[in-house]
């Protein structure tokens, strides 16, 4: 139990630096996105089909999957845009609206009942964002992003997990991770017209923090997670999930001092965000008290 524990925190601890290294990289977020999809999906083909974990699945199954990755892929490119319009703490704060939009679009796709509680406490990360939003428009552009990254982060895991019900975990990951590298490639020519850079290969340490971002956060990291839920409850990973925002803007104090450059009403935002997950964290620890004593 104790590895797994480990296991499940080195994966939230990571999930938190693919934020820096979206700093680090020098591409832009299109190409950056493209790069990480790229040795993301080569890896996860190669290395799921030694490991026989890829299922057949429908054309109809694997159409639906697809366009689940353009949505993942959509919200991976505005989250990067928000870190290069901004900054990461910025990025990461706009981030923490997601449990705000899932608590209203769960219940529209999953046609459930919507969860009051749960839409208070996102209300908390929308005043959180109101605050910085109004006291500093500094980062106005970069915040914008952040919030339409969040919502599309929102919906892209609600939509995967009705096909997580019928097929394995790799076989959804690798068909919707590359469903969204097709998109992005068809994309690509049209979004670098409207937004023309100097680089489109990886320049110096690039290719380094690509391959990174691909193998360790995205490849590792969700095998971490996987191998964390055979021995841990779904309810503890995803309140563990929660320190990712957190875990990311500590490394952005440290390693860039971003510390430096934030007003007063960021750290006031910040303050409302770390007590919503907290409340988050001690009703659902709760809820999960009652389950585990009436079962």
């Amino acid at each position: 139990m104790r590895k797994a524990f480990l296991q499940l925190h080195t994966a939230v601890f990571i999930a938190g630096f693919t934020a820096i290294l979206g700093k680090l990289i020098t591409l832009n977020e299109a190409l950056l996105v493209w790069y990480r999809l790229l040795f993301t999906i080569i890896t996860m083909w190669a290395l799921f089909a030694l490991q026989k974990k890829l299922q057949r699945i429908s054309t109809k199954d694997m159409l639906k999957i697809t366009g689940v990755g353009v949505v993942a892929t959509l919200h991976w490119l505005t989250f990067y845009a928000s870190i290069k319009y901004s900054n990461v703490s910025v990025a990461l704060v706009c981030f923490s609206l997601v449990g705000f939009f899932t608590a209203i679009f769960e219940p529209i796709i999953t046609r459930s009942r919507i969860n009051i509680i749960e839409l208070l406490l996102g209300l908390i990360a929308v005043l959180a964002i109101s605050l910085i939003f109004h006291f500093d428009p500094t980062y106005k552009t970069g915040i914008i992003i952040g919030i339409i990254s969040a919502m599309l982060g929102s919906i892209f895991p609600i939509l995967s997990r009705g096909q997580l019900k019928f097929h394995s975990a790799e076989t959804v990951t690798v068909y919707m991770l590359t469903g969204g590298f097709l998109f992005l490639t068809l994309a690509l020519p049209f979004y670098l017209k409207l937004f023309p850079t100097e680089n489109l290969l990886p320049q110096g340490s690039d290719i380094i923090w690509l391959l990174i971002l691909a193998w360790v956060c995205t490849v590792w990291a969700m095998q971490l997670s996987m191998r964390a839920l055979s021995k841990i409850s779904a309810f503890t990973v995803n309140l563990t999930y929660n320190l990712e925002p957190l875990y990311g803007i500590t490394l952005a104090f440290l390693l860039f001092r971003e510390d430096r450059m934030l007003t007063g009403a960021f750290y006031v935002g910040l303050g409302l965000i770390v007590c919503s997950v907290l409340l988050q964290t001690l009703l659902v620890y709760r809820s999960g008290r009652k389950i585990s004593t009436k079962s």
